[in-house]
């Protein structure tokens, strides 16, 4: 992910023919990346809401119009993934602002503070 000049990776390690397989059928595919390395792809500046962490593949709230990600994190504010929030990562978009669709998004006082951070996403697989 890069956010202005800073460029940062992290790996998500999942078995499969290709990432489309992945991610075509929409089904959730958790994975053991925790917060804080979700976290690093954006540096110093991210913020996520403090509850739910939801984190994988096709993630997304039990409210569909609100946050989601091919490939990320969720957070929200009540202690389940109802009405998510906040959001780090790739093909990300849903309630408060669908413009952007590789970043941070957090509102209504996330971890630290209400944040829309536009990102240039990679995605490299092997």
């Amino acid at each position: 992910m890069k956010i202005g000049q800073q460029i940062k990776f992290v790996v998500v390690s999942k078995q499969a023919n290709s990432l489309h397989s992945l991610i075509a059928d929409r089904k959730f595919r958790a994975t053991s990346l925790g917060r804080n390395t979700w976290k690093s792809l954006v540096g110093t500046q991210a913020s996520l809401k403090r509850n739910c962490f939801k984190k994988g593949l096709n993630v997304e709230c039990s409210s569909t119009s609100h946050s989601k990600a091919r490939v990320g994190i969720l957070g929200n504010d009540q202690n389940d993934c109802g009405t998510c929030n906040s959001r780090i990562g790739f093909g990300v978009g849903g309630k408060h602002n669908d413009t952007h669709t590789c970043g941070n998004q957090a509102r209504y006082s996330a971890d630290n503070g209400d944040k829309m951070m536009k990102a240039m996403g990679y995605i490299l697989v092997q």
